[in-house]
C-alpha cells in the first residue's frame, strides 16, 4: 500500500474521495466503510455528473464517490482529466483511492461467486480481468492511496480504509436505544433486547398511570424495585464490555431494545437511563420510544380530525 505526500486539507475544504479499481477488488466494501464513518456515499456515478455534484459551497460532510469502468461515459483519459481539473479547484480536496488486487485472486473471487466479468460477460473472467487491469493502469499510477486487497479480509480492508480516511477520532460506533411494547411486537433490526416486565409497574399507581418513563416520579418509582439496581448495573456492564468489541469487529451501528407491557413506563425509563449513561461516557447515542411516537402521531391526527 502506498500514499503520496499531501498537505492536510483545510477545515473549510470539501473533501472528496474517488474510489475505483478492478471489479472484485473491494470497491463496494470500501465505499460502505466510508459511509459508515460519516461520508455521503454515491456509487457508480457518471463522470459527466461529477462537476455538477461538486458545484457550490461545501456541503458540511465529506463525499465518497465510486467510479466504475462500466459507467456509460467512463474513459481513462476523461477520469484523469477530471481529477486534474478538480484538484486545481479552490475549496476542494480530491483524493483517489485505488483498490488493487492480483489477477489470480480476482479470478478466484469471480469463480467463488460465479459472477460474469462486466467487461467479458460471454467469455472467461480472466479475459475481462486482464482487459480491465490494462484499462486502469494510468489511473492506478495517479492514485493518492493504493491498497492491495489480495491478502486482505473484509475486516482488514475496513481497518485500512478507516486508517486513511476516517476522522482523527477514528470510527465512532453509533448506538440507538429503543423502548417498545411487547403487545405490538419486537422492533425489526434490533441487535439485542432486554425484557423489563419483571420490574414494578407504575400502571397500577393511579397518580403515575398517565405519565411515562421520562417523568422523574415514574423513574424513581421503578427504581424502588429491589431488583432494579442489579438489573441495570449488569446491563450497563454488558454494554460497556461489548461496545469496544463491536468497534474492533468493524460494526458501525448497534441497536438495543427495552420492552415492557405497554411501552410507556418501565422500558422508557430504563432506555432513558442507559442513553444518559452512554452519552456521559462519550458514546454517539440516540433514542426512540416507539409507542410514545405512535401515540403522538395518533394525537396529531385526532387534532386534525383525521381518522387513524
Amino acid at each position: 500500500m502506498t500514499a503520496s505526500n499531501q498537505s492536510t486539507p483545510k477545515t473549510s475544504d470539501q473533501r472528496v474521495v474517488l474510489v475505483t479499481g478492478p471489479s472484485g477488488a473491494g470497491r463496494s466494501t470500501a465505499i460502505k466503510v466510508l459511509e459508515d464513518v460519516g461520508y455521503e456515499a454515491i456509487d457508480n456515478l457518471p463522470l459527466s455528473l461529477l462537476p455538477r455534484l461538486l458545484d457550490g459551497p461545501p456541503i458540511g460532510h465529506p463525499l465518497a464517490l465510486g467510479i466504475d469502468v462500466r459507467n456509460r461515459d467512463f474513459s481513462t483519459a476523461a477520469l484523469i482529466e477530471m481529477i486534474e481539473t478538480l484538484s486545481r479547484t479552490e475549496g476542494l480536496k480530491v483524493e483517489l483511492l485505488y483498490l488493487d488486487c492480483s489477477t489470480d485472486v480476482l479470478v478466484r473471487r469471480f469463480s467463488e461467486t460465479r459472477r460474469r466479468h462486466p467487461l467479458a460477460p460471454a467469455k472467461s473472467p480472466i479475459q475481462g480481468i486482464e482487459k480491465e487491469i490494462d484499462l486502469l493502469v494510468p489511473i492506478r499510477a495517479r492514485a493518492d492511496v493504493l491498497l492491495d486487497t489480495s491478502t486482505m479480509s473484509p475486516h482488514d480492508l475496513r481497518a485500512e480504509v478507516e486508517r486513511w480516511f476516517a476522522p482523527e477520532t477514528g470510527q465512532q460506533l453509533a448506538v440507538s436505544v429503543h423502548s417498545f411494547s411487547y403487545k405490538r411486537g419486537v422492533p425489526r433490526g434490533v441487535d439485542m433486547i432486554f425484557d423489563c416486565r419483571f420490574l414494578k409497574n407504575p400502571h397500577w399507581e393511579e397518580s403515575l398511570r398517565s405519565l411515562d418513563g421520562r417523568n422523574k416520579e415514574v423513574a424513581d418509582y421503578i427504581a424502588t424495585d429491589p431488583r432494579y439496581a442489579a438489573f441495570f448495573g449488569k446491563v450497563q456492564d454488558l454494554i460497556n464490555m461489548l461496545l469496544p468489541a463491536y468497534i474492533e469487529e468493524g460494526k458501525a451501528h448497534l441497536s438495543i431494545g427495552f420492552g415492557c407491557t405497554g411501552g410507556q413506563h418501565r422500558s422508557v425509563a430504563v432506555a432513558e437511563k442507559l442513553v444518559n449513561a452512554l452519552a456521559q461516557d462519550g458514546w454517539q447515542v440516540s433514542i426512540r420510544h416507539r409507542e410514545m411516537e405512535r401515540k403522538a402521531r395518533n394525537g396529531s391526527a385526532s387534532s386534525r380530525g383525521d381518522k387513524s
